[in-house]
């Protein structure tokens, strides 16, 4: 099926198709109500005339019925004048009911009628002019007013029935009409739903296309089928993959660049700080020792941080590749917390597990990097003697991962900078805290690429409290969700 030029031109299209068949079931039932009308004005007008004809001839044949009786004792020329204008009358008005719609039964009867009525009028007209047997004359003149009231009576009946076909017709069109409507009905719902699932095609193709580009998913060429303004939205987003594609090589060559160009020269440096340090050259006064302590702090510094960098760009990376499978959260967070306790020793500080038995569907690489940066920051900013607490705990559907400390908190106002990249908060009880402001950002993206979140609870004079929530389990049939990388 071919699709329209534009989508105005589909939804018109199918707006058409949906209302086509309650179109027809509205002109059919528009059709049967006028036949139906149509029908109900002949058959009320039949059942007028039919009763109207029958009340004039019952009335033209008591007239007779007078005019025979006195025919048969005066002989007056008048009285036949009158007879033969009488019979006139009686038969236009017999041929007037002869013509409309009867039934046999109300012909047979009316030409019964017809029949006596003209045998009276020949036995009384006839020559040779003698007088005839009032008896016999009443008798003929009175079968021919029962034969006359028996037309008139069936003509009631006639309009009776003509009342209970109409009703019958009212009552079979009512049934047809509901039926039509409801069949009618039935196939504008199918044509909807057919057409509601032609229509969300290409736009559906159009949103695939645009979580494949989010996802920083740029190896698949777009093609989105449809009408022709789709069909080139979908080209557009096409050469949008080809464009981001190519920045994102761009960007990896640079790094890569980037890379060795800073690392080569950096080293050279190090190296010939730490050749000075070590007096390879000679012996260095104290002054000198110092510039070289100084240059051989700030190279180690400086390496750092550009691995720092360069780990960040692989870890937004990361987050769009996870390999989930079932992890123990209190196992892991027990070898994390064990990589850091010579660090908690060097420092006095004591470390409480509050631990329960949970696991989740994730990626233990990257929680191990969530936990490694939560509790190096915790390490960081305790104070000596001071205490970091690592809870695991459920909440609801999700399981919570608690980095506690005792340390100077976070100020209300940095609760959300503290995830942005490269931010660096105002240290308080341990002085001046080195780094890169990169962990929380990591963590932070990791945590969001398993469908969690991480956020501060704790206040700001009371230490940091961190804590990460993640769906406990993976729904059915769909992947973990993944943020694109930035």
């Amino acid at each position: 099926m071919a699709y329209p030029r534009s989508f105005l031109g589909l939804l018109l299209t199918g707006f058409t198709l949906v209302t086509a068949p309650l179109i027809g079931a509205l002109a059919y039932s528009a059709w049967h109500t006028e036949k139906l009308a149509q029908q109900s004005r002949s058959a009320v007008f039949s059942a007028s005339q039919a009763s109207r004809a029958s009340r004039s001839l019952v009335n033209r044949i008591g007239s007779i019925e007078r005019l025979a009786q006195q025919m048969t004792v005066f002989n007056d020329p008048k009285l036949a004048a009158d007879y033969a204008g009488l019979h006139a009358s009686f038969k236009q008005v017999s041929e007037e009911l002869l013509l409309l719609p009867l039934d046999e039964e109300h012909r047979s009867a009316l030409k019964r009628t017809i029949v006596q009525e003209k045998a009276l009028y020949e036995l009384l007209t006839s020559p040779p002019k003698r007088r005839h047997d009032p008896r016999r004359i009443s008798d003929l003149t009175g079968e021919l007013a029962e034969n006359a009231y028996e037309v008139l009576a069936i003509s009631y009946l006639v309009a009776d029935r003509e009342v209970a076909r109409l009703r019958a017709d009212a009552e079979s069109v009512q049934r047809q009409l509901v039926l039509l409507v409801l069949f009618g009905t039935a196939i504008a719902l199918s044509i909807a739903l057919a057409l509601t699932r032609y229509i969300s095609r290409p736009i559906a193709e159009l949103d695939a296309s645009i979580r494949k580009l989010g996802s920083a998913d740029f190896s698949a060429p777009i093609r989105v089928r449809g009408p022709e303004d789709l069909q080139t939205l979908g080209e557009r987003l096409d050469w949008l993959r080809r464009r981001l594609a190519e920045l994102e090589a761009e960007k990896n060559r640079f790094l890569r660049h980037l890379s060795h160009e800073l690392k080569t020269p950096l080293t050279a440096l190090r190296e010939g700080a730490e050749l000075l340090n070590d007096e390879v050259g000679g012996r260095l006064s104290a002054q000198q020792r110092q510039v070289v302590s100084i240059m051989l702090d700030n190279s180690v510094k400086l390496q750092r941080m550009i691995e720092d960098l360069l780990d960040y760009q692989r870890a937004l990376h990361a987050a769009a590749t996870l390999l989930p499978r079932t992890v123990a959260l209190d196992a892991l967070v027990r070898e994390v917390a064990r990589s850091h306790e010579l660090a908690m020793r060097a420092k006095g500080q004591r470390l409480a597990l509050e631990l329960s038995r949970l696991s989740v569907d994730a990626d233990p690489e990257k929680l191990r990097s969530i936990l490694d940066n939560l509790i190096g920051n915790a390490v960081k900013f305790t104070p000596a003697g001071g205490t970091i607490t690592v809870a695991v705990l459920p909440v609801g559907d999700e399981a919570a991962i608690d980095v506690v400390d005792t340390g100077p908190g976070v100020p209300a106002e940095e609760r959300e900078a503290v995830f942005d990249s490269f931010f660096r908060g105002r240290a308080k009880a341990s002085g001046r805290i080195e780094g890169t402001g990169l962990g929380l950002a990591i963590a932070r993206e990791f945590a969001e690429a398993h469908g969690g979140r991480i956020r501060i609870l704790g206040g700001d004079a009371g230490g940091s409290h961190f804590r990460v929530t993640l769906p406990r389990r993976a729904p059915p049939g769909e992947p973990l969700k993944i943020k694109a990388a930035a």
